[in-house]
């Protein structure tokens, strides 16, 4: 294999990291932000990394259709692309072309779909998705899956599971080995732990770089996913990096921290910077909300990034009110920070064996919640 993953450390499930690729090395447990179309929406490549950021998310699916894998592979890749010279992890292209349902066909050969951009007529085979992803130059490529949403009856997921390990083989073959990049595969089973066995034994066979949890944050609620989480990592291999793909909450990924998973990947940090959210040690703030009309504190005291260091929440509230891009770029600033500090402060504590004290601190604040202003 050629992805070097070190586990330096362990906390009860836990572990802390280094995985290293060509493009860099990528501190876990990892926060990767979602660069849907070579961009992580409101924010230069520049300001990500200042975040703490190491890696990054693209979209198969977004990228294949707009500007073109070839086009990219033309102009040096996705990494020349768009000005990111550290890791990048792209998805299949599977998870979108599923959501599709009426635009598209699903076979054992792969998916036919309608684009949603122009409607053009595409297929998607576990070999065209690792094929474009070559050409996008990815550092850690994703074998092609099925996800159901759930709730599932246990027959209908076993099926799509199956499917789901023979496209993971198929993927991997296609897969051309170099140095400083890989390829991971994807357990399914949904909430049923006689499926994510046999998925956990099917790909153990195949042999991937790394392995990710799929088929969560689909539906299921947190506590049927943090019952999954129980027994689910520690089907894969010990000596690999675990993904738990598109979650999610900070405190779905403490969680899961605590329960052996290392990498996260979400929408959630970016979307919430465009809907007035702000995420913080006490909790999510609407700073829409009237009680920060007239509050000059920051947003969280303890936070080192440029809103938090200069501006007041009275003057972001005034910026949403106006709908100004100003508010949006900087609330996705913060969100996308405080999920670095966070993951920061995950790796620490595990580093200093004292894991469960910083989870139960964090909770208790979450709890508590944000305190207004003392007028």
């Amino acid at each position: 294999m050629v992805l070097k993953y070190e586990i330096l450390k362990h906390d009860g499930k836990a572990r802390l990291g280094k995985l290293h690729t060509k493009h860099g090395t990528i501190d876990t447990p990892a926060f990767m932000p979602v660069g849907t179309c070579g961009t992580v929406k409101a924010m230069m490549p520049e300001s990500v990394a200042a975040t703490g950021a190491q890696i990054l998310l693209g979209n198969t699916y977004h990228l294949m259709l707009r500007p073109g894998a070839d086009l990219v592979e033309k102009m040096g890749g996705l990494h020349k692309f768009m000005n990111w010279d550290k890791p990048i992890l792209t998805d299949s292209g599977g998870f979108q072309v599923m959501s599709l349902s009426g635009l598209r066909k699903l076979s054992e050969e792969g998916v036919a779909f309608s684009s949603h951009v122009d409607g053009k007529k595409f297929f998607l085979s576990p070999e065209e998705s690792v094929k474009i992803q070559h050409k996008l130059d990815s550092n850690i490529t994703m074998c092609m899956d099925e996800c159901v949403k759930l709730p599932a009856p246990h027959d209908k997921v076993k099926k799509s599971m199956e499917m789901s390990m023979r496209w993971a083989k198929r993927s991997k073959e296609a897969f051309i080995d170099r140095d400083g990049y890989g390829i991971f595969g994807i357990q399914q089973g949904g909430d049923y732990e006689d499926l994510r066995g046999f998925s956990a034994e099917e790909l153990k066979k195949i042999g991937f770089d790394g392995y990710a949890i799929g088929g969560l944050a689909v539906g299921e609620g947190q506590e049927v996913m943090f019952r999954v989480l129980d027994y689910a990592p520690g089907m894969l291999p010990d000596d690999k990096p675990r993904y738990l793909m598109g979650v999610g909450r900070p405190d779905d990924i403490v969680g899961a921290v605590l329960r052996g998973v290392d990498m996260f990947d979400c929408v959630m940090p970016t979307r919430s910077g465009r809907t007035s959210q702000a995420f913080t040690s006490h909790g999510t703030i609407n700073i829409r909300n009237a009680r920060h009309r007239e509050d000059p504190r920051p947003l969280e005291a303890e936070c080192d990034c440029p809103l938090c260091r200069n501006y007041s929440r009275a003057y972001i509230h005034h910026l949403q009110k106006c709908n100004e891009v100003l508010a949006v770029m900087l609330l996705t600033w913060h969100n996308i920070r405080y999920y670095q500090r966070l993951m920061q402060g995950l790796r620490e504590a595990i580093s200093g064996g004292c894991l469960q004290n910083f989870a139960a601190e964090f909770y208790a604040l979450q709890a508590a919640g944000d305190i207004p202003e003392i007028k």
